[in-house]
Parts: structure tokens; C-alpha cells; sequence
């Protein structure tokens, strides 16, 4: 008797051909297919990209931008991405969505307020859920890079949930981070944190409209913070912009920035290494999530963890200790093979 799930599995070959046709419905099956939490669909998600790996656009411009709510993120990319189509390139935005798989939420809100990027037939937007995965992306956000360069878009925008201390992990999945911000919000530097300050190379200080003093005010604040931090790329000054990304002023100097910075790394050599780097970190990060998805998947895991948690409260072992013994029992090849 076949198998029901074979009947309904996705046609690997066909999806393979799809994506390198640039075929946007087999661009989002595929993305669908890579998000799935189901043990079948990630199998067929792995063949899949096995498949189409030497495809990929490697040569690509991946850039993050992220910020506080409200700071005018999607505004910005529907901006600056309108600006790089009319330079012939071809962007794909992944907008995190804070909404999870169950709850739903918004999760089309950005492509309503990127209408005029979505339209054009050389932009995708897809908006994925964060479903709970911390640092401002998914799980899969990796996966889904990859899969957009094989569509052919060049330019690859990651727009992240949020931003503070966490949305550094971002950072190990793009070339550089466009950190956008409000002035008159409160201590903003206080409030946003060095973590994500180290890993920004450019500040749009956005809504020039509103309030120019308090954003002029604000871009001396953060050209003062990056005076005592130490350069992401050696000869690259970090570039504080303000503009409005509402009526448009100094969105080109923005987008000057982006296409600037994208070509001082591939001309010094530096984008090799970060594809490298990317490609390291997300070997580790998936066999992280990996293996503690077997462990939370293995039956008396939960009565272990207990065991371990109640032997630090007692005070018989160092919590360092007890993970040591938890991960010695669990990691073992025979229980993992």
C-alpha cells in the first residue's frame, strides 16, 4: 500500500527547476517547504537545497535592518528597495513577523505597507513568523537566503522583529546591519544597548520630518558612541544618516551608504570570509538546535532535567556540573544514532 505522505510530497526536481527558473510560486512553496516543522518536510527541505546549493547567488548583497517598533523599518525598505530596483537590481525582503504559526497576528502587514515594492515583478516579499525563535529572525531565515539567491535576487533584505541586545544574531547571517532609529524617544542609547550598536554600520536616524532638531540632536549622539567602539571593517567609518523616509529626504544618501559599504567588501576581499564565516555559523547554529530538539524529544528527558535541576537547589552539584552530567547522558552516539 503506498505511502499517503509520498503521495503528498513535494516534487523536489520540479521545485529545483522552478527556483532556478525564477519562478516565484515555486520560490514560495519552497520557503513554505523549509519552514515546516514536520520530520518529512525537512528531510525534502534538506534534498532540496542539497539540490540546488551550487545555484546560489553568492556573489549577493545581504544586508539586515532592523529597529525599534515604530521606528519606520518597512517605510524605509519600500524606500531604499524602490531606489535599488531602478538600479537594475533584483530585492527580496524577509520580514520577521512577530506573530507565531498558531496565534496568527499580522503576518501580512508588511507586504500592505510595502504595496509599491510589492508590485514591482523584480521584488518578493515574504514575511515569515518568528514563532518564538529569539534574536529578530527564524529558525530558517539561513535556508531562506539561500533559496531567494538560487530565485535570482540579488539583494537580499532580512527586516528583524525588533531590536536590542538579542537582534545581534542577525549580524552572522548578513554582510552588514542598517540599524534604524527614532530621536526623542527617551535615552536611546540606553535604551537600545551596546550589543546591537557593535554590529551596526549604518544609523538611519529616521522621521526628519517630525522633529529636526531632535534628530540632528540624536545623529551626534550616536556618531559620539561609535567613536569608542572599534570598526566592524578596517577603512569603513560607520555612517550616521538622517532622513525621512516618508517624504524621502536623504533616502539616497542611505541607499549611497548600502551600495557603498556592499561594494568596499566585495572589492577588499572581505566577502569571502563572510561567507564563509555565515556559512560556519550556520552549521554550528543548526546542530545546536538539532540536538537539543532530540534531547527535548527523548522520553525521560524532562525527568533528568528535573533531577539535575532539584540536585542544584539541594546544593549537590554546580549548575555547570549538573549540565556537564545532563549533556554526558544524552549526547552519547549510541542514544543519538
Amino acid at each position: 500500500m503506498p505511502d499517503a505522505r509520498s503521495s503528498l510530497r513535494p516534487n523536489v526536481g520540479e521545485l529545483a527547476d522552478g527556483l532556478r527558473n525564477g519562478d516565484r510560486g515555486a520560490l514560495s512553496r519552497s520557503i513554505t517547504l523549509v519552514e515546516s516543522t514536520l520530520p518529512h518536510d525537512r528531510e525534502t527541505a534538506d534534498e532540496l537545497l542539497d539540490c540546488v546549493w551550487p545555484d546560489r547567488m553568492d556573489d549577493s548583497t545581504r544586508f539586515a535592518i532592523t529597529g525599534p517598533p515604530g521606528a519606520g523599518k518597512s517605510t524605509l525598505i519600500e524606500a531604499v528597495g524602490g531606489r535599488l530596483l531602478r538600479r537594475g537590481r533584483r530585492v527580496a525582503v524577509l520580514a520577521v513577523d512577530p506573530s507565531s504559526h498558531y496565534g496568527g497576528g499580522s503576518i501580512l502587514g508588511d507586504k500592505t505597507r510595502m504595496a509599491r515594492l510589492a508590485a514591482s515583478d523584480n521584488a518578493y516579499i515574504r514575511p515569515s513568523p518568528a514563532a518564538g525563535s529569539p534574536g529578530g529572525v527564524t529558525r530558517t531565515t539561513r535556508e531562506v537566503i539561500a533559496l531567494c539567491e538560487v530565485a535570482g535576487f540579488d539583494t537580499i533584505i532580512v527586516e528583524t522583529v525588533g531590536v536590542g541586545q538579542a537582534e545581534i544574531d542577525v549580524a552572522s547571517m548578513v554582510d552588514f546591519v542598517l540599524l534604524v532609529v527614532l530621536a526623542g524617544a527617551g535615552d536611546e542609547l540606553q535604551g537600545i544597548k551596546r550589543g546591537i550598536l557593535e554590529v551596526a554600520d549604518i544609523v538611519a536616524v529616521n522621521k526628519l520630518d517630525l522633529d529636526r532638531d531632535a534628530v540632528m540632536s540624536t545623529r551626534s549622539l550616536y556618531r559620539a558612541a561609535f567613536g569608542i567602539l572599534h570598526p566592524r571593517f578596517p577603512g569603513w567609518s560607520r555612517q550616521v544618516i538622517v532622513c525621512s523616509a516618508l517624504t524621502g529626504v536623504g533616502i539616497e544618501s542611505v541607499e549611497g551608504a548600502v551600495v557603498d559599504l556592499s561594494a568596499y567588501i566585495a572589492a577588499d576581499g572581505m566577502k569571502r570570509a563572510l561567507r564563509t564565516s555565515q556559512l560556519r555559523d550556520w552549521f554550528v547554529t543548526t546542530l545546536r538546535d538539532m540536538i537539543v530538539d532530540r534531547i527535548a524529544g527523548t522520553s525521560n528527558a524532562n525527568d533528568s532535567l528535573e533531577r539535575a535541576l532539584r540536585d542544584i537547589e539541594a546544593g549537590d552539584r554546580s549548575p555547570g556540573s549538573a549540565a556537564r552530567m545532563f549533556v554526558e547522558r544524552f549526547l552519547s552516539f549510541d542514544r543519538l544514532g
